[in-house]
């Protein structure tokens, strides 16, 4: 293989032992590299790193320590947030029973423990439908809607699915149903037939914020319904504290690294500050499913990828779906303790069952390349 001279190789080396070449994607600039190391009092690998992603001198504070009043979007800039908050407003002051139909991932669990946990700073207790994997599949379905309906449920809100359920949605609205779609999946050309679709990559939407988990746009929902509350005099007229949904950042920091979107922009400002939170050890399931995996540190993303993550994510995978969810919004503490040690244990029963097929595929492998001998 020729090697180019021009081209800057990861460690140093040219090729792989299959003749693959590992090349820097962005080569380094040594000079912008030194200047963030002395300015920025930074080792120069982090520099070195800084530089590489394209971040002028400017950006560099903001990056290493991002602040949501700096990266925070309106809420009102996403088409369809006007619409499903007024939905919610008119459902609240009229008193109307709304429900939540959230995906059975950790996103889907953050965003419904999340919108849960601020109806109930309301006083309201509203209802968390997490449909089974594996016998309804993958979000609305109109057995789930028929469900919310016998209820008496009215308003709905899919949160992490929905955009691409036409024939559901159409199904709901025949119902009487109101549904308010929070999501961030790629969406297809016509959008289903709902109140609001709420979702960064419709494809007719402008936001800059196409990146953003669903748990992200479900807090962004909930910063836009509080500000309009709370200037028309909601928690005045009705004597209720204002929530701080700030408190709730621990939900969003994990659903965020869980769901694997990049940590650039507002992203980064909600991991930043989420972590903060969970380290208050607010969230009793948090709290407990910290506990039972033996954390003896102060969590940061990794914990919340490769050991918060697959624990609430086990519960869809290979045990009850709902669980994710309950576990995140309980406030009871034996209730959490319980939660989490199930959790743990169908995490274990996931990790043999990839170990299994891991072992499996390795057996056909070899045999395969036996009998070829």
């Amino acid at each position: 293989m020729k090697i180019d001279a021009t081209e800057q190789y990861v460690f140093g080396v040219e090729q792989s032992i299959l003749g693959k070449r590992w090349i820097v994607e962005r080569p380094k600039n040594p000079i912008l590299t030194m200047g963030f190391a002395q300015q920025f009092n930074l080792p120069e690998i982090i520099a070195s790193i800084i530089a590489s992603r394209g971040i002028d001198p400017k950006g560099v504070n903001a990056y290493l320590y991002p602040k949501l009043n700096h990266y925070l979007p309106d809420p009102f800039h996403l088409k369809g947030m006007k619409e499903g908050i007024s939905r919610l407003i008119s459902a609240l002051k009229e008193g109307q029973k709304i429900a939540i139909l959230g995906d059975y991932d950790v996103d889907g669990a953050t965003s419904s423990a999340l919108l849960y946990r601020y109806f109930r700073a309301l006083g309201l207790k509203i209802r968390i439908y997490i449909p089974d994997r594996i016998e309804e599949g993958y979000g609305p379905s109109n057995s789930a809607m028929d469900t919310l309906k016998s209820e008496g449920v009215e308003v709905v809100l899919t949160l992490d699915c929905g955009t691409t359920a036409h024939e559901c949605l159409s199904y709901a609205k025949k119902q009487n149903l109101d549904v308010i779609v929070v999501d961030h999946h790629v969406a297809e050309i016509g959008l289903p037939d709902a109140v609001a679709v709420i979702n960064p990559n419709r494809l007719d939407e402008d936001s800059p914020h196409k990146q953003m988990a669903a748990v992200g746009v479900t807090f962004l929902l909930l910063v836009g319904l509080n500000k309009v509350l709370r200037e028309d005099g909601f928690f005045r007229k009705n004597k209720i504290t204002e929530p701080d949904v700030m408190q709730w950042l621990d939900l969003v920091a994990l659903g965020t690294v869980a769901d694997v979107v990049p940590l650039k922009g507002v992203n980064r400002a909600l991991v930043k500050q989420g972590i903060k939170v969970i380290a208050m050890r607010r969230n009793l399931g948090l709290t407990a499913l910290a506990d039972v995996a033996g954390l003896d540190e102060v969590p940061g993303s990794y914990h919340l990828g490769y050991v918060f993550g697959p624990r609430v994510n086990a519960g869809g995978r290979v045990g009850k779906s709902y669980l994710g969810a309950l576990l995140l919004s309980t406030e009871d503490p034996n209730e959490a303790k319980k939660t989490a040690e199930i959790l743990d244990s169908y995490n274990r029963e996931r990790k043999q069952i990839e170990a299994d097929i891991y072992e499996e595929a390795l057996g056909l492998i070899e045999s395969k390349s036996n009998s070829q001998i």
